[in-house]
């Protein structure tokens, strides 16, 4: 771990605590730092920072005082959920004073470097699978960032001889300044996140950040099938490495209906690949150019395309019973990534879906609807798929409570050959603590169901 002197007896402040604020607080505090922590949750009820405060960091618990700002901060980090229309967050850029996520820190403390994924869709599943590559081809890789490991704990450990597989999301990216990956991969963008950014320019804004500060000896590898990504790498000054789903192209990577193409030449038939879904597809062509521009070798790159199926919770499959696959989705929390889970399978879908009311247009899934016989709709935005399903001309839709329901009525009405889809075009948490949790929940109805009617 790099020492970072600009850091040492200066004041920060760690707003939020949850697993990146208290892994960046306990590394300020080892760097030199005087931290300050502050974070909703009741002292009592706030394990992160008892621990933290047995280290000697100063601990403000249950409230945020209005006035905490006076007392001659430096840097704020905060967690990447705290929107910036927070009272402290505007204070604090009022006042000039810099306001990082850990992903800042993270970089400047790590000996290895990183290789950066975000986008608006495919960011995990393409992290995953470069991991994998990499990983498999013996280069020692760590993976971190919004897949659910601490980027800043695992750069603490990392040595120069590794690379960071990095997963980052809008928000942690609109909290940097220098980060700069080695390579950086945008998957695509879609209209997200508006209620956090407060407006598409924002969001489109921070997820461009991952490119800020590359060079020359850098690389960008983005989808050239959307032209607002074609006309950023323009403005980049890394190495662009385009990827498209139109055809063999000569150049970077590619792919056509049988195909995937490396700088021309036919590297992997689709049909060997395991991970299934077109939508994979953006996902297999990112992570495979950054395991060639790694390193990586093309033997192991097709050995793990012909074994991978996929991330718990995107379009995971779950099992087979009677004729029946079971896929579990629920990492689908928007409209946009349902679409392309349906995009991913033919007719027959027992589609499950919804969640929490954020008032989002259901209107990209109509073109797909087609393919659904039976609409299994559950949480705060069912009375509104019900309205849409019928509007679509589903020919069964079922309003269900919890997930053990869902599974049942969904199962009932299903017939051999038929795909049982978990994909809620929603998020959770009307119902459930996370995405994850949801999905653990059909996993584990699927299972009581199955063995119960053997």
């Amino acid at each position: 771990m790099k020492a970072l002197p600009q850091l040492h007896q200066k004041k920060v402040l760690v707003l939020g605590l949850a697993k990146s604020g208290f892994t960046a607080a306990r590394l300020l505090h080892k760097l030199g730092a005087f931290v300050t922590v502050n974070d909703s949750k009741p002292f009592e009820e706030n394990p992160e920072a008892q621990e933290l405060l047995n280290l000697g960091v100063t601990v403000i618990c249950g409230r945020h005082p209005e006035d905490l700002l006076d007392e001659g901060f430096e840097l704020v980090i905060k967690n990447p959920g705290i929107p910036y229309r927070n009272t402290l967050i505007q204070k604090a850029l009022e006042k000039g004073i810099p306001v990082w996520t850990e992903i800042e820190l993270a970089y400047l403390i790590s000996e290895a470097p990183f290789i950066g994924i975000t986008g608006s869709n495919g960011k995990t599943t393409t992290t995953t699978l470069l991991f994998h590559m990499l990983n498999q081809d013996g280069k020692s890789p760590l993976i971190a960032g919004n897949i659910g490991t601490v980027a800043s704990g695992v750069a603490e450990k990392a040595n120069a001889d590794q690379v960071i597989v990095t997963e980052l999301s809008s928000f942690q990216l609109k909290g940097t300044e220098s980060f700069r990956p080695h390579i950086s991969i945008i998957t695509n963008l879609y209209e997200a996140h508006l209620d956090y950014h407060g407006s598409l320019e924002d969001y489109i804004g921070s997820k461009k950040k991952i490119t800020a500060n590359q060079t020359s000896e850098d690389y960008f590898i983005y989808n050239a099938d959307q032209q607002m990504l074609v006309d950023h790498a323009k403005t980049v000054k890394a190495q662009g490495i385009p990827f498209t789903l139109k055809g063999r192209t000569e150049k970077s990577i590619s792919a056509d209906g049988e195909y995937i193409y490396w700088q021309g030449e036919a590297l992997i038939e689709r049909k060997r690949i395991m991970l299934a879904g077109e939508h994979n597809l953006e996902n297999i062509l990112s992570a495979t150019a950054a395991a060639l521009l790694s390193g990586g070798t093309k033997e192991t790159i097709i050995r793990v395309l012909t074994s991978f199926t996929g991330v718990k919770h995107r379009s995971q499959y779950v099992g087979e019973w009677q004729g029946r696959r079971f896929y579990n989705d629920s990492k689908a929390t928007n409209a946009l990534a349902t679409k392309s889970a349906l995009e991913a399978f033919s007719d027959n879908i027992v589609l499950l879906a919804g969640g929490l009311e954020r008032q989002h247009s259901l209107e990209e899934l109509r073109p797909y609807m087609g393919r659904v016989k039976v609409l299994v709709t559950f949480g705060e935005t069912a009375d509104r798929f019900v309205e849409f399903a019928n509007s679509c001309r589903v020919p069964t839709v079922i309003k269900a409570g919890l997930m053990d329901d869902a599974v049942e009525k969904a199962v009932s009405n299903s017939e051999p050959e038929d795909t049982i889809l978990l994909s809620p075009a929603c998020a959770s948490w009307d119902q459930y603590e996370s995405f994850e949790v949801r999905g653990d929940a059909f996993i584990e109805a699927v299972r009581k169901y199955t063995e119960a009617n053997e």
